[in-house]
């Protein structure tokens, strides 16, 4: 058993050159999130800005308006600066349930406390 795991082929080897680079794409825009969102305040604005630029409206801005939500709405509300959510309004009452995929904000820094 032990041969056979060590006989098997570096996955990076299998992918031609085409998935190479929309990989390296990939990373590249990685990279400059990376740049850009030390902090999870920074990262907060720019999937903010990102949302609005992908057709997301503010909930805030829309009950301030006192408008309604409708199926097909995408709408994002940002808490205390630090985190993010976003809705695609269904066609189904809510009752019929949702979908919800979840993520945290992983901004890599370093915390340095004068008195911890």
């Amino acid at each position: 058993m032990r041969s056979e795991v060590m006989k098997r082929k570096n996955l990076w080897q299998t992918y031609s050159e085409a998935q190479l680079e929309k990989l390296e794409k990939t990373n590249a825009l990685y990279r400059v999130c990376l740049d850009e969102g030390k902090t999870e305040r920074e990262c907060a604005a720019n999937i903010s800005r990102i949302a609005r630029e992908h057709g997301y409206r503010d909930l805030e801005e829309i009950l301030e308006n006192g408008e309604s939500l409708k199926a097909g709405d995408k709408v994002y509300a940002v808490n205390m600066d630090k985190s993010v959510v976003m809705y695609h309004i269904g066609k189904k009452p809510l009752e019929e349930g949702m979908n919800i995929l979840g993520a945290h904000i992983d901004s890599p820094r370093m915390d340095v406390k004068q008195n911890p």
